[in-house]
Formats: C-alpha cells, sequence, structure tokens
C-alpha cells in the first residue's frame, strides 16, 4: 500500500458533497460557488468563417451549452471573433464565447477585446514548443524563466481586468515547457506545477476571475492530477473553478466511456464547476452526454449519510493497487475479470465468467457449460454455508450494511466478494466497503457489481461514472454490470469498455483522437472511420489521430503510432513520439499508417 504521507484528500471518500470554489463571472454566466456545474462545447469551424462558426454556435447552444470555445491561432482570428459575437448576439444567442489560444500573446490580447473568456495554456503561452533538449536550469536560469512569465502575462491580464474578461488557464499533458520538464518531468506534479507558476503571477496582481482545466488524454493522469492540483491549491488559499475534460477521448462508445470515467470519478470527488465532453463527433453532440453526466452526479446531493473511515492505506493522488490473494484468476496480479448474465460474444470478447440464473451459479465461460466450471454464488443470509463449501473458488453477495464482524469468520482464503449497493451515492457506499477490507487486512478480491434500469445510452454514462474510478485507484478486482434491457453483446462491449479507459486491461485497440477544432487540418471523423476499419483488429495497439501539431504529438505520448495533421491536406506519421514520414498527401496517409505498422512488426 502507498503509505505517502500526502494521502489525505481535502474531500470525503464515502459523502458526497461539492467542493467550495469562488464565483467567477463570464458574461452573464456565473460560474463555481453554488451555482450548477456548467456544459461546455468547442466548435471545429474556421473562425474566420463568421457564418459558419455562428450558426455551429447557436446549434450548440440549443443543444444546452452554456459556453463555446473557438480557437483563435492568430491575431486575424482573434479580431473575426468580434464579429462572431456580434452576429450572435444579433440573432438572440447570449451564450458567452471563449477563445482558445496557443503560442500567440498578442492574440491573447486582441481576443480579450471581444469575448467573454480567453483560455491560454502555460506550456506555450511564453515558451515555444518544447524541445526535450534543455535538460538542466540553475535556480537563476529558472527564476529568470518565471520573470518571462510575468512580463508576458501581467499585461494580458490587464487587459482582461479593463474588458470584464475571465482567463482560463488551461494546462495539456501534451505541451509543457521545457523548463517545467527539467525540474519535473512528463509528470503530474509538473502539470501542477506549470498551473501553480501563472496562478501565483494572478494572485500577486490580484486578477481572481480565473477557471482551471488540466488535462490528458490518459485517465489515470488526468484524475489524479486534478486531485493534486485541487490539494495544492487548498494549501496555498486559492478556490478557483475548474474545469474538467479528458482529451482526445474519441468518438462512439469509447468516447462516452473514457469521459465518464475521467470526468465522473471527479465529479464522484465533489470536484469539478464545469466539464467538456471531448467526442471526435460534431460538437453539439457533446451536451447531451455531459448533461447526462451532471444530471446523474447531482442526484447525490443530499443522500443518506455513510458512516464510515479512512483507511490511510491508500492515497488518491498515486495509483497503487490494492493487495488481494489471487483466487484462480481473480484478484493478486491478475486483471480484473468480467462478469456477465450472458454467454454472448462481442467480436471475440467474452465474459470470464457467467452468472446462471437457473442453478445460482457463476461459471468459469471457457467451460460454462460444464458442472465442474461452476462454482457457487452465496448470498448473505447463506454465509455461514460457506465455511462448509471446499470449492477452489465462490462468490459471496452482499453490500456495505451487511459488513460486520462475523462475516469475516466464515469466510477464507477462496472467498470472492461480490459488492452490491442501491445506494444513492453508490461510489461512497462501495468505497466504504474496501475501505473497511484495508482497515482488517482482508485481502480477499471485490468484484463490483451494479444494476440499471437503463436502456444502452444513458447506462453507458452511468455505469462508466460508477465503476471506473475504483479500477483508476486500483480497488476492484473485476466488474458485473446488471442491466436487463440491453443486450448481452453491449454489456459485454461496455465491461471490457471500462476496463480499458481505466487502463487496467486492454482488450482492443485504443485511439486516441481529438474532437476536432478550427485548427483541424483534415475531415477528422471521415478519417477516423478509415482507420478504425483497418485497424480495429490490432489488440492492444494504441493509434493517435489528432488534427494538428499545437498539442497533437504530445497528447498522444503514450500511443504506439500517430496520425497528425501538418498542413491542410498534408499528414505527418509517427511511432511513438518519433515523427517517421512527413507531409503525407491525405489520401495516401492511412495506408502509408498502415504500411508502418508492418514494417514494425505490430501487424496481425
Amino acid at each position: 500500500m502507498n503509505n505517502n504521507k500526502n494521502n489525505t484528500p481535502g474531500w470525503s471518500l464515502f459523502n458526497y458533497s461539492r467542493r467550495k470554489s469562488c464565483v467567477v463571472k463570464i458574461g452573464g454566466l456565473n460560474m463555481g460557488g453554488e451555482n450548477p456545474i456548467r456544459v461546455q462545447s468547442m466548435a471545429n469551424t474556421d473562425t474566420n468563417d463568421t457564418e459558419n462558426s455562428v450558426a455551429q454556435c447557436i446549434r450548440i447552444a440549443e443543444a444546452g451549452g452554456e459556453l463555446v470555445r473557438f480557437t483563435a491561432q492568430g491575431v486575424k482570428e482573434a479580431a473575426n471573433l468580434q464579429f462572431i459575437h456580434s452576429e450572435l448576439r444579433k440573432r438572440g444567442c447570449d451564450v458567452p464565447l471563449v477563445a482558445d489560444i496557443h503560442f500567440n500573446p498578442r492574440a491573447a490580447e486582441t481576443a480579450a477585446l471581444y469575448v467573454e473568456k480567453v483560455r491560454i495554456n502555460p506550456g506555450n503561452f511564453v515558451d515555444s514548443v518544447h524541445t526535450q533538449k534543455r535538460f538542466e536550469y540553475t535556480d537563476e536560469e529558472y527564476a529568470l524563466e518565471i520573470q518571462k512569465i510575468k512580463d508576458k502575462l501581467i499585461p494580458f491580464l490587464q487587459i482582461c481586468r479593463e474588458n470584464g474578461t475571465a482567463v482560463r488557464i488551461g494546462v495539456n499533458h501534451g505541451s509543457l515547457s521545457d523548463r517545467i520538464l527539467s525540474r519535473y518531468g512528463d509528470t503530474p506534479k509538473g502539470m501542477v506545477e506549470s498551473c501553480l507558476e501563472f496562478l501565483r503571477v494572478c494572485k500577486e496582481v490580484n486578477f481572481n476571475d480565473i477557471v482551471i482545466s488540466i488535462k490528458a488524454s490518459n485517465t489515470v493522469v488526468m484524475v489524479q492530477t486534478v486531485r493534486l492540483l485541487t490539494s495544492a491549491m487548498q494549501k496555498e488559499d486559492m478556490h478557483f473553478p475548474l474545469h474538467l475534460g479528458v482529451t482526445e477521448a474519441g468518438d462512439g462508445e469509447d468516447g462516452r466511456v473514457k469521459s465518464a470515467v475521467g470526468i465522473g470519478a471527479l465529479l464522484a470527488d465533489g470536484i469539478g464547476d464545469t466539464i467538456r465532453v471531448s467526442l471526435s463527433e460534431d460538437p453539439e453532440r457533446e451536451i447531451p452526454v455531459a448533461k447526462s453526466l451532471v444530471d446523474y452526479i447531482a442526484e447525490r446531493v443530499g443522500h443518506e449519510p455513510i458512516a464510515a473511515t479512512d483507511s490511510k492505506q491508500v492515497s488518491p493522488f498515486f495509483y497503487c493497487k490494492r493487495k488481494t490473494n489471487a483466487v484462480r484468476n481473480i484478484g493478486g496480479g491478475n486483471v480484473p475479470v468480467v462478469i456477465s448474465n450472458s454467454s454472448a460474444k462481442a467480436g471475440d470478447l467474452s465474459a470470464d465468467f457467467v452468472y446462471s440464473n437457473e442453478n445460482g451459479s457463476i461459471a468459469d465461460f471457457s467451460v460454462w457449460s460444464k458442472a465442474d466450471g461452476a462454482f457457487p454464488l452465496f448470498r448473505i443470509n447463506e454465509a455461514e454455508s460457506l465455511k462448509l463449501c471446499d470449492a477452489d473458488l465462490k462468490f459471496l453477495e452482499l453490500s456495505y450494511n451487511d459488513l460486520n464482524d462475523k462475516i469475516y469468520d466464515f469466510i477464507d482464503e477462496k472467498t470472492v466478494f461480490v459488492l452490491t449497493t442501491d445506494h444513492k451515492n453508490g461510489v461512497g457506499e462501495q468505497r466504504a466497503f474496501i475501505h473497511a477490507l484495508l482497515s482488517k487486512n482482508i485481502q480477499n478480491p471485490v468484484i463490483l457489481k451494479r444494476s440499471y434500469p437503463d436502456g444502452l445510452e444513458n447506462l453507458q454514462i452511468k455505469s462508466a461514472a460508477d465503476l471506473g474510478v475504483f479500477f483508476i485507484d486500483g480497488l476492484a478486482d473485476g466488474i458485473w454490470i446488471d442491466a436487463p434491457n440491453v443486450s448481452g453483446e453491449s454489456l459485454i462491449s461496455l465491461s471490457f469498455g471500462i476496463l480499458q479507459a481505466s487502463r487496467v486491461r486492454v482488450s482492443k485497440t485504443e485511439y486516441i483522437s481529438c474532437p476536432s477544432c478550427g485548427r483541424t487540418l483534415f475531415d477528422l471523423q471521415r478519417t477516423i472511420a478509415r482507420v478504425k476499419e483497418k485497424t480495429s483488429h490490432l489488440k492492444g495497439l494504441k493509434i493517435g489521430i489528432m488534427g494538428c501539431i499545437v498539442n497533437g504529438p504530445g497528447e498522444m505520448a503514450d500511443a504506439d503510432y500517430g496520425y497528425v495533421g501538418s498542413a491542410r491536406g498534408k499528414i505527418n506519421l509517427y511511432k511513438g513520439q518519433t515523427c517517421i514520414e512527413k507531409v503525407i498527401p491525405e489520401e495516401e496517409a492511412v495506408d502509408r499508417l498502415i504500411q508502418l505498422i508492418k514494417e514494425n512488426g505490430d501487424w496481425q
């Protein structure tokens, strides 16, 4: 277990309540404090194209989006936001606009004159794109770098103050400066320090209209980093609202599940004042997903209190898998298992175990039709029978309220807990159960079981938000989703999707694809479909599909291969972080990507 002294969160692990943040005014919209969690999206039109930008912004607003962001890669695009803003107001749309800036302080200063908020990236607002060539800075050199930040940032903040413009300080995992990388590496701590450098300058000049985001495509990194930032800000008496998002989440089920795993884990902790679900789809399609997630978490407000004690043996800031005994292929060093009520398959994926309602047993899928492959499932009222059972695997289904000292007398090293809950804050109650085991040093594996009456679309969001956090934190050994209104095939796909999004079990190709914006240099949705069609059979391979080079190479940092827009209709191909081929015509690039995979021995 991780005994790091920094393992105490500034929030309740078991009882839901929102983090207390200050209120920031963004045009007519208040964010933070007691205000609702705001949902937003980002346009993918050319910011110089006023008519299409206005039309898309209206579609986002009509879907329920409360803020809309536009890329402003240059002064020209930043200046055109004036006309987009004006036309929107003429058409009765008062949604606040946000300018997204990379590399260009002049564009930020221009945009601040016309929009309600400007997003800047600490990794490239002052610094050029990191070169990874500078590895050491003396204290004096580091201090000079901080002074450069002040020289560029303070005049920008003054313009924002004069125009009533809020600022988002948005750290991206893929664009940390050489200065940060030299001292902290590509780590959550480095991302937090990148943010704090800018926040301290804001605090020094008493500029408080600040919203913060700190994002990554890796859900574990994203969750741990935001938690770490929240704790660090608390220590420095900073209470700015937080924007949550998983970058490059992808599309379809994968994009929804990955977003709900990462964002849902933090919302469950009460962290977050606004969210964006970044899908590689039309921007307005992001809004219903975001609203569904926010509304689901809000159901926990005022829930019946959960009496529990933090074991202090695990940290929310560092991954460390709970130590468990291996019972056959469950627990120990094994990957988390999937249990299902169905023997259906999703492609070549099947559950590890299948529950049979006929005889009340759970069978190893590989021999589920044979008697010797079935293992007994005991309910809490049958717990005493566990002692009489000599099976080499037996399941005990119970909830937190069933847990007492007597239960420990009935179990042995062959017992696996199937943990259920019907509490309004099921995450808190199931977490309380596992912390009780930790406190008693009980090392039996735990399967998380949740039941839902929903159809597939809502189920994807709810189950990912409820279950993913346990795997991100290393607390569970398996997953069992019971949803009678969803097909067995879909449940298998969803279960494996949650485990993959939580980074604990890779069972299919992973696509790290950006949601597209005005910087995108090719038809992203069509390209993703083509790449998936050709490569979806490559199990365990991670492929990045990125619209431009601003954050592309960095955000796909752990991808095996990358497909990145380098100019209009031109593609660069990557093996890991190394660019292998440049400016390939778009019509040839997918075939060249496949050739690259074959040349490196990763084609099946």
